[in-house]
């Protein structure tokens, strides 16, 4: 049993879903593998904290609303006229019309068919009650992930942290205290993956005033030259010009890595020339530079 297997099994695990033979073999298996426990942990806390979770409650105009629906379907139908599909044939087949009348009227027909069709095809419309309820539930479900998002991105673990950034993809519309977390994550946790995570979070909300400021301010706060050479391509990305000015003051730091500098120094250019720098050296053989692509996952491990 290998560990993908066994992490797809956790919730069945937990759930006591899974057959005598294959909880035996989990749980030996988990007894030897401290990666495979350390998951298992996680989705614990997970369900957890989905257990605090208060489960909306429907309104009290719901059930009224549904019997009103109810009785007004059963009217429609009363009035309904029932005609019969079979009598109408056999009257259509015993008329005595012309073969040349015929065929217009059938060609007239089928124009008919296409062009109620394509007005049907086209129209909007209303939004029912139910369309309504299902948008509503839509935004409740929405905020429940903004909320386990803020709940999980304050966690201990770089895992939990790492799972909390991750729901910003499904999220249409990040909310102003989501974003501040963001930024906050950004500038302060300690874990670099989780810091890189988070930019590549961040990067496509660009477009928001309030996050684009606040990626170029966080470049003289981090001190990772992996996320420094990260925020740098976001800039360049961006043509965010505001930041080349914090790009020279991190040029001014002693200690600050060759590689970084080098890779600063291009990114100061291009924004200021509008023209890709040429190369000025090779990065170190043991320095890796990473550039945020918002489409790919992370492959670091924590």
């Amino acid at each position: 049993m290998n560990c993908d297997h066994v992490k797809d099994q956790l919730v069945d695990y937990l759930s006591r879903q899974l057959t005598e033979p294959e909880q035996a073999a989990l749980t030996a298996h988990l007894a030897e593998c401290a990666e495979c426990r350390e998951e298992l942990q996680a989705t614990q806390r997970l369900w957890q904290s989905l257990g605090q979770v208060p489960v909306p409650e429907p309104g009290p105009s719901v059930r009224p609303e549904f019997y009103a629906m109810l009785a007004s379907f059963k009217e429609e139908v009363k009035a309904t006229p029932d005609y019969s599909l079979k009598g109408l044939w056999q009257w259509w087949l015993h008329l005595d019309v012309p073969r040349p009348i015929l065929r217009a009227v059938y060609s007239l027909c089928l124009v008919g068919v296409g062009l109620i069709g394509g007005y049907w095809l086209n129209r909007q419309p209303p939004a029912t009650d139910d369309q309504q309820q299902i948008a509503a539930l839509a935004n409740e479900v929405t905020h429940m992930k903004q909320v386990m998002l803020l709940s999980l991105i304050q966690n201990p673990s770089a895992t939990e942290r790492l799972r909390a950034v991750g729901y910003t993809k499904q999220l249409d519309e990040p909310t102003a205290k989501v974003v501040n977390a963001l930024l906050s994550t950004l500038n302060t946790d300690p874990n670099v993956n989780v810091r890189l995570a988070t930019l590549e979070a961040l990067a496509p909300l660009a477009e928001d005033p309030q996050v684009r400021e606040g990626l170029v301010h966080a470049l003289a706060r981090q001190d990772s030259p992996l996320v420094q050479t990260a925020l740098a391509d976001v800039m360049v990305k961006l043509q965010e010009r505001r930041s080349v000015q914090q790009m020279r003051e991190l040029l001014k730091q002693p200690n600050l890595d060759e590689s970084v500098k080098s890779k600063i120094q291009e990114s100061i250019q291009t924004l200021t020339t509008g023209r890709p720098a040429a190369p000025q050296s090779s990065p170190r053989h043991d320095q890796t530079l990473v550039s945020p692509q918002p489409e790919q996952p992370l492959t670091r491990a924590v």
